[in-house]
């Protein structure tokens, strides 16, 4: 049982990163030092995408549900929890690169937008 509850605290926490990747750039503006925080996770969410890879939080999640007694899952955390809701049909490469390049424009747009008021609102 304590193995499962895991296994969905990592799937809450690997959504609330995906979040932070895509909008955490926003909260630069209120809290610039954040940046030193969002840059690393925003260039690591966009790698992972890039690459095809798995991230390790999905591994995580099937270890925890394999040692509670439940089967884990194949593919990324995406394919299993996103895509059903995004892309019932299925993810497929194309998918993953678009999803790369809007968290890269999404953070670049706000990035620039902190850059043009003044480069001191960056840490």
């Amino acid at each position: 049982m304590a193995y499962l509850v895991l296994a969905d605290t990592t799937v809450l926490i690997h959504a609330l990163f995906v979040l932070f990747v895509l909008l955490g750039g926003i909260a630069v503006f209120r809290w610039p030092r954040l940046a030193w925080v969002h840059l690393p996770a925003a260039i690591w969410g966009v790698m992972i995408e890039l690459g095809g890879w798995v991230c390790p939080l999905t591994f995580l999640e099937n270890r925890f549900r394999w040692l509670g007694g439940e089967a884990g899952y194949g593919g990324t955390f995406i394919e299993r929890y996103l895509e059903p809701l995004l892309y019932p049909l299925g993810l497929t490469r194309n998918v993953q690169l678009v999803f790369a390049l809007v968290a890269f424009l999404v953070n670049l747009a706000v990035y620039a937008s902190l850059w043009g008021r003044s480069p001191r609102n960056l840490p």
